[in-house]
């Protein structure tokens, strides 16, 4: 996938655009990444910015001989905030509470949100999280505090198999392998989401349309 995404601002400047890449073929499903996330943020129960996606396919079959035969599948996708270059969860934020700053991220400015959660309902991968505590709306920054310190992403930093990565996303995507959307994530089109995903052999394979999102409830 060749990509070159910039984020303009409100002024019209052009700036950078920072974004998250993703190796599925790394991906265990072990929820460090998550985890990280809500403790840096102390976020509380039933609020994550990061989540994992658990899918799987495929059936068991017993022979006439007794033997069994399977083509069972299974695949993890890590997902958080796109910071997308066409934010619909901007786009209809009535307070205008939700903007994209110079290194692209897209962040809801707490103090202006009302709450009315539209956010949660125009942007096609959940990102933006409601805060019952808090009443009004919440969603991954993309740590932006600690890139200016110059460190990663505490989920990018946390994932022990390395399969998170975190940059320009021009660097990031400029690399065949890349793709934009596995399994039932939605057409990259319509938001243009700055997530570069390298996917596994069983995303990649036609039984991946019949694979089943085993933890909806969770995410």
């Amino acid at each position: 996938m060749s990509s070159s995404k910039t984020s303009a601002t409100g002024g019209g400047q052009r700036h950078q655009q920072f974004g998250f890449s993703f190796d599925q073929t790394r991906c265990t499903g072990c929820h460090t990444c998550e985890l990280a996330c809500k403790d840096y943020h102390h976020l509380g129960d039933g609020v994550a910015f990061r989540t994992i996606h658990e899918f799987a396919g495929g059936t068991w079959r017993e022979n006439p001989d007794g033997s069994w035969e399977q083509d069972v599948f299974a695949f993890y996708l890590s997902m958080s905030c796109n910071h997308c270059s066409n934010a619909a969860c901007l786009r209809f934020c009535p307070s205008d509470s939700i903007t994209k700053d110079d290194m692209g991220f897209v962040r809801v400015n707490e103090r202006t949100c009302v709450g009315c959660q539209s956010c949660m309902v125009a942007c096609p991968y959940h990102a933006p999280r409601f805060d019952e505590a808090l009443g009004h709306t919440v969603k991954c920054d993309g740590c932006r505090d600690r890139i200016e310190e110059g460190l990663q992403p505490v989920c990018v930093e946390a994932c022990p198999q390395r399969a998170l990565g975190f940059g320009i996303y021009n660097d990031l995507a400029d690399h065949p392998a890349m793709v934009e959307k596995v399994g039932m994530m939605p057409d990259p089109q319509i938001t243009q989401p700055n997530y570069a995903i390298e996917p596994c052999e069983f995303s990649r394979s036609s039984a991946a349309a019949q694979a089943r999102l085993l933890n909806c409830r969770e995410v």
